[in-house]
């Protein structure tokens, strides 16, 4: 059979077509459900207690929209669109929002370890050594005066033990003001004066334009190991202090349930609200979760318990919603169930 150049012509734009649909990435995010993933062989305390149920982290899948992608997510149920610009705030490449999101995962890690060892009564020290910058948003005044992985140890000649210091003195000045940071770097200790702004993605708060975290050294006894590979963000710190607590201590917390929540948790113990709660949901319910965990926002109707209850009733699931707006919300919630039935 004889080609003809239009025949090849259209064989061309045919593959560009299917290329751009399938392959171009546009400048949007789609954040659908994820999955609900046992937190036993990610989380272990040396020697631990094991249990008849499961603890689970659950995750939101997200990815940059290819247009048939775009399309898919616009028409099924509890897939989210986003510009790309609310999710990656301009200036921050893709290396520096995953090594945001893995320094946030840490940092979770250590505040469900300390809220757990200390509910267990468990051995525990903690030192405190600074706050290190995790990222420096672009054109606002800390950039090209500090740079991710500097650790902050002074401002004003007031000591930096930890990010409320820096945040808390901030807080009392305003836009304009000039501040004095004490830094280390490659071991040299220097300063910086920065002048604070508004920051315009903060509901009007004042700031130099930085993402960071508290410098810990957190020791324990016995020791605990953590293999979250991949999975970023501060969303399973509620999760994480459950699955240690239930391993530091004999009775078993799951009563056989499996257990699935999600919420970002302080070092006292109290729980803060997430994004894509909903989806969170969905996958609980696909992996058969039978109590979910929902930061309640002490009875707010935009709470992530209000939420997922409303996605809960969406989906037809008999898994329990239940409201927490503490680590002991939801520890004296499970100490109180009677064992699951066979």
């Amino acid at each position: 059979m004889r080609v003809s150049r239009r025949h090849i012509i259209q064989y061309i734009i045919g593959v560009m077509i299917i290329v751009f649909l399938g392959f171009y990435k546009l400048p949007y995010y789609i954040y659908s459900p994820g999955s609900a993933d046992s937190l036993s062989p990610i989380v272990e305390v040396d020697n631990g207690f094991t249990s008849e149920g499961d603890m689970h982290l659950v995750t939101v899948s997200g990815m940059q929209a290819t247009p048939l992608q775009l399309i898919w997510a616009k028409i099924r149920p509890f897939h989210e669109v986003m510009p790309l610009e609310d999710v990656r705030p301009e200036g921050i490449s893709d290396e520096d929002y995953m090594h945001a999101q893995f320094q946030m995962m840490e940092s979770s890690q250590e505040s469900s370890t300390v809220v757990a060892y200390e509910a267990a009564d468990k051995g525990i020290s903690i030192e405190f050594n600074g706050v290190y910058v995790v990222s420096v948003i672009e054109g606002m005044p800390a950039e090209g005066k500090l740079e991710m992985g500097d650790r902050i140890v002074g401002i004003d000649e007031n000591q930096v033990k930890e990010a409320d210091d820096l945040i808390t003195y901030i807080s009392d000045k305003n836009s304009d003001d000039v501040v004095e940071i004490e830094f280390v770097r490659d071991d040299k200790e220097l300063y910086a004066d920065i002048k604070l702004e508004t920051l315009q993605d903060a509901d009007g708060q004042i700031g130099i334009g930085i993402q960071l975290v508290t410098d810990r050294i957190v020791e324990v006894d016995p020791d605990v190991h953590f293999a979250s590979g991949e999975i970023g963000g501060p969303s399973a710190g509620l999760m994480f202090a459950l699955e240690i607590y239930d391993q530091l201590t004999e009775e078993d917390l799951t009563r056989g349930y499996q257990v699935i929540g999600t919420g970002e948790i302080d070092y006292d113990g109290t729980v803060h609200s997430i994004g894509g709660i909903d989806k969170k949901v969905v996958a609980a319910d696909q992996e058969g979760g039978d109590i979910f965990f929902a930061h309640h926002n002490q009875g707010a109707e935009d709470s992530n318990y209000n939420v997922a209850k409303a996605a809960a009733e969406e989906i037809d699931t008999n898994m329990i919603i239940v409201p927490v707006d503490t680590f002991n919300d939801a520890l004296s919630y499970l100490e109180n169930l009677d064992p699951k039935e066979e």
